[in-house]
């Protein structure tokens, strides 16, 4: 299970950047939290969400998306793999 701290939301936006993704920070009236430009490995995150909404939808994207494990350390496979089986348990 993720915790909703501020240290995963920093762990979540470097493993995003290893992975090849710029997450920025904007304000929008999209409804879920977060969204990835079509073909553009930009994720913007509604930034008047709160702590838990913006890491949700993190976790929701990544998820979907197909990282490449050999650009990530060991730490962060591992972060990926909770990240990936939390849906899981849910």
């Amino acid at each position: 299970m993720l915790t909703h701290t501020t240290h995963t939301l920093e762990k979540i936006e470097m493993l995003l950047t290893t992975a090849g993704y710029k997450t920025r920070y904007e304000k929008g009236n999209f409804k879920t939290g977060a969204c990835l430009l079509q073909n553009s490995r930009v994720i913007v995150v509604n930034r008047f969400s709160n702590l838990e909404s913006k890491i949700q939808a993190l976790a929701e994207l990544i998820r979907g998306l197909e990282i490449d494990y050999n650009l990530l350390d060991d730490k962060q496979v591992t972060f990926l793999q909770q990240i990936k089986q939390t849906k899981l348990q849910l």
